[in-house]
């Protein structure tokens, strides 16, 4: 365990030293279920104890998927996980069950403050709804068969100019100015992955079977109508997301194919090709905006630090707890991920760092992540710090566009600043079509759950060329075309979590928005909307943050018309 300077909460019903064991935490259970509440004081410390218990346990669980993520190969931290996974986590599942409905079935639950408990008490009832406990060890078996694509993914490296490099690493050359440079990294990259199709497809097979199972077990004629339910979507429908689906290719392919045109002529190339599309069309090498993780940490915390000294604060505390983890490296997990500490208040921040603009938008979007721990760390329950992820990424996509006006800290050119803003607002909106590409492929793979891996290719191919393909020219690449939603590890280790970018890019546009007219007011309204958490529904949350939970055709077109004129304001 890493020594924090950041004290942790003080315990006052389960032991200071409580090793997570089962022989340990049965006791505890038991007295959860057995405990007398005459009154509604004693209802209230009882959900009080029995959050303290919960916050424990998750960030024992925490850490050990922290530690697996950041050393894939390390059997030993490997095995730590899986133990949780599969001797702690299937023993809790049915006793929190139990507790569950110890609560609503309890006399005096009506007179709680039901404004207080009212989120929390309809995401308790719907939990109960779902649960079944033959799903119990099927969930074990996803836990441990999902993080398979993380040791697969993570020992994936490329040779390069005699080099070896991670697949992150490897993707830095897609944005060097020399064509033959570009196409020898992309097709490096993609044949690699194609070394593990079978496998993977193999793997996500496995998932589908299992999770169709939970499905059909809890009464729901697939896995995606099962989903919503496991997620909490309250606030939109299947059909909502097909329209939504729409309205993104009718407001924002447009404008994205627009610009591919501009990328094209600038280039003098006809027509692009995939490692066409992420280099500077200026002529001149990728944005250096840091030379190393160090760097990044430290030019971030000033970075925040300007917009609000509390929020540099907080990372400049994160990293005095070494709560990073950020360069790239071989048998790393891929990705990145804020990883909230419940008992601490404070997160950790895992990426892959190449030393890329990508990487610095990926630091303030997880950093984004990391401010909404530390506002939401002193609510009265666990759960009260549960945010629906349209909420969360909420405050990590505003994050990304707020600290625009900051990005001096990493560019010391006029030009090269502007270049990364353009940059950014082109990838704001690509991030749009590419999410819906994946939310209608989960769509269809759960709804047809008896299709083989070349239905499921065919399916991502007529999606993505739905949504523009990138606005690339695939010929003699189909291979590789079918291939790419291998790469997007949600779909592998947390299905159905995606839409959720799209909704919040929109929030996070809205919030931007508001902050060019008024940056005092819309940072403040940012701020009070994510130290709710979740102790109000997402529509109030959005309005507290002074922005619509709306993703219709009208508001797309809105926002989307705004990013294209600040693009136009950059040329």
């Amino acid at each position: 365990m890493i020594d924090l300077i950041i004290p942790k909460k003080t315990r006052t019903y389960i032991p200071q030293e409580l090793e997570i064991k089962w022989e340990t935490l049965a006791p505890i259970f038991d007295e959860l279920q057995n405990r007398a509440l005459p009154t509604v004081a004693d209802l209230e410390q009882w959900l009080k104890d029995k959050s303290e218990l919960e916050a424990a346990l998750e960030e024992d669980f925490a850490w050990r998927y922290i530690r697996m993520t950041c050393d894939t190969n390390n059997e030993t931290l490997v095995q730590a996980f899986q133990y949780f996974a599969t001797e702690i986590e299937p023993k809790i599942a049915p006793i929190n069950n139990t507790l569950n409905k110890k609560l609503v079935n309890h006399e005096l639950v009506d007179e709680l403050d039901q404004d207080k408990y009212f989120v929390y008490l309809r995401a308790i009832k719907k939990s109960l709804e779902i649960y079944r406990d033959e799903n119990v060890p099927l969930f074990t078996k996803l836990q441990v068969a999902q993080q398979k694509y993380q040791a697969i993914s993570g020992a994936m490296s490329v040779h390069l100019n005699d080099q070896e490099y991670t697949l992150e690493q490897a993707a830095a050359f897609l944005k060097d100015v020399n064509r033959e440079v570009r196409q020898q990294a992309w097709e490096a990259i993609q044949q690699r992955r194609l070394v593990n199709k079978d496998e993977l497809n193999v793997l996500f097979d496995e998932l589908i079977t299992m999770r169709h199972e939970v499905s059909l077990n809890a009464g729901f004629e697939n896995y995606r109508d099962y989903m919503f339910q496991a997620l909490g979507r309250f606030d939109y429908t299947p059909k909502d997301c097909y329209k939504f689906a729409e309205a993104i290719e009718k407001e924002v392919v447009p404008i994205l194919k627009d610009q591919a045109d501009k990328r094209a002529a600038d280039l003098g190339i006809s027509p692009l090709k995939p490692w066409d599309m992420d280099v500077s069309t200026s002529g001149k090498p990728a944005l250096k905006p840091f030379a190393n993780g160090e760097e990044l940490v430290d030019k971030t915390i000033t970075c925040f630090e300007r917009i609000d000294p509390k929020l540099g604060q907080m990372l400049a505390t994160m990293k005095a707890n070494k709560l990073f983890d950020v360069e790239s490296r071989k048998g790393k997990a891929p990705g990145g991920y804020n990883y909230p500490l419940a008992e601490t208040g404070a997160p950790f921040i895992f990426m892959n760092s190449a030393n890329t603009l990508r990487d610095l938008t990926t630091m303030v979007h997880e950093g984004g992540h990391a401010v909404h721990t530390f506002l939401t760390a002193n609510l009265e329950l666990n759960d009260f710090k549960h945010c629906p992820s349209e909420v969360a990424e909420l405050a990590s996509m505003s994050m990304e566009l707020i600290t625009m006006d900051q990005w001096d800290v990493y560019f010391d050119k006029e030009e090269d600043l502007i270049r990364a803003k353009r940059e950014q607002l082109i990838d704001v909106l690509k991030t749009l079509p590419w999410v819906a590409v994946i939310d209608q492929f989960q769509h269809w793979i759960y709804t047809n759950p008896g299709h083989n891996a070349a239905e499921r290719e065919s399916a991502f191919k007529q999606i993505y060329s739905r949504f523009g393909a990138g606005f690339a020219d695939w010929e003699g690449l189909e291979a590789s075309y079918g291939n790419l939603w291998q790469k997007q590890l949600h779909l592998f280790e947390v299905p159905f979590y995606y839409i959720e970018y799209a909704i919040a890019q929109l929030g996070a546009i809205a919030i931007y928005k508001n902050y060019k007219e008024d940056p005092a007011k819309a940072l403040k309204q940012y701020l009070e909307a994510l130290a709710l958490g979740y102790t109000k529904p997402m529509n109030e949350i959005y309005e507290t943050a002074g922005i619509k939970f709306d993703f219709s055709v009208d508001y797309v077109a809105e926002l989307a018309d705004f990013i294209k004129n600040e693009l136009a304001r950059l040329d």
